[in-house]
């Protein structure tokens, strides 16, 4: 249902000449704020033209700095504000072909129509960025470690922590984790820029970038590169340089 309901919004919206939630500003994460127009509320799984304070409300704006949950990551949380009118966002997803940003009216009302401030809670964007690069660096670490059959085969990217799932024959050794462990660290302390880059899938391809399991792409994909150390096809947030990671260490692994 909440696919069907986002699709008919984007339908709406795109014939009216908006692109809904277009995601700016992840290519290096740049951009945590930006001044929007509100182009649809849902409330209760019905679309209404205002909310007042203490209504919970999924909000689709014409642009948005907010990454929504895909590939691991987990949405983007922050504040919509307009004058006294303040809206917390706890969680940002994309179950169609627009970007849903939920939350609780704080204080104040919302109007469809209205422009808007939209700010990413910076702190917790930065941890998850943190994170996620961690991940492209375990993985390619995984594969020099153990082999090149080991795949993701899923993931979690959250501010405070990362799960990386592998395909592989046994169980690691603890000799192995902390070969792996020290590989990654290794390339943090390199400071390898962030590459980034768009490019047609098939040529990607053959450029060595790395698809992952359960992924859908399109005819264009976004290449991100560390050095010569890992090169894959990811559309999330990610640091300027692998240098801003600071450290990784491996807690727990089973």
């Amino acid at each position: 249902a909440l696919n069907d309901r986002a699709n008919r919004l984007a339908g709406y919206l795109q014939a009216a000449g908006v692109r809904p939630g277009l995601l700016v500003g992840v290519a290096l994460d740049r951009s945590l704020d930006l001044i929007v127009s509100l182009v649809a509320i849902l409330k209760a799984g019905a679309e209404v033209n205002s909310a007042a304070a203490g209504d919970e409300v999924q909000v689709v704006l014409d642009r948005t700095p907010f990454y929504a949950e895909s590939g691991g990551q987990v949405g983007d949380i922050g504040v919509l504000t307009n004058g006294g009118a303040r809206l917390r966002v706890t969680d940002t997803r994309k179950p169609g072909d627009a970007h849903l940003h939920i939350g609780q009216v704080e204080s104040g009302r919302f109007n469809v129509g209205d422009v808007v401030t939209a700010t990413v809670d910076a702190a917790t964007r930065q941890a998850t960025v943190l994170n996620h690069s961690a991940t492209h660096l375990l993985h390619a670490s995984l594969r020099q470690v153990l082999g090149t059959h080991v795949l993701q085969k899923g993931s979690l990217v959250a501010p405070d922590r990362l799960r990386f799932d592998f395909s592989h024959t046994q169980p690691v050794s603890q000799r192995e984790l902390e070969t792996i462990e020290r590989l990654v660290n290794a390339e943090i302390r390199k400071n390898s820029a962030a590459d980034i880059r768009h490019l047609p899938y098939d040529a990607a391809i053959k450029s060595g970038a790395m698809a992952l399991f359960g992924e859908k792409y399109g005819d264009e994909v976004r290449v991100l590169r560390f050095g010569d150390f890992s090169t894959e096809l990811c559309g999330g947030t990610h640091v300027a340089r692998t240098g801003d990671i600071g450290l990784f260490r491996i807690t727990y692994e089973g």
